[in-house]
């Protein structure tokens, strides 16, 4: 279930808070683990780029976790955005309200 009132806590700083800092795992050994360049996992870090499935099954494996769960985190971290731009949207709109169509249900 996401959360109503923060964002769910983006992938990168999962990653970074929980993962690395508490294992001492470099930013550098980690994108060695995984046999990609550094700057790779420093966007993720940094907030600035999503992880794909195919980082996902890579994070997995370095870290012992699930693909499953890297890709839940950003799942999540979407959806919640992707709602708020689009409550954002209806309400710059003035369609806060559904049209009769969709609200039979």
């Amino acid at each position: 279930m996401l959360p109503k009132n923060r964002p769910p806590t983006p992938p990168g700083e999962m990653l970074l808070e929980e993962y690395l800092k508490p294992r001492s795992i470099t930013q550098v050994e980690l994108a060695a683990r995984m046999g990609v360049p550094v700057q790779r996992v420093n966007t993720i870090v940094n907030g600035k780029r999503g992880i794909s499935a195919e980082t996902a099954i890579l994070l997995s494996e370095a870290l012992d976790t699930s693909p499953e769960f890297w890709m839940g985190l950003q799942a999540d971290h979407d959806l919640w955005h992707a709602l708020r731009r689009r409550a954002a949207q209806r309400t710059k709109a003035g369609g806060g309200r559904a049209s009769a169509r969709h609200a039979v249900g």
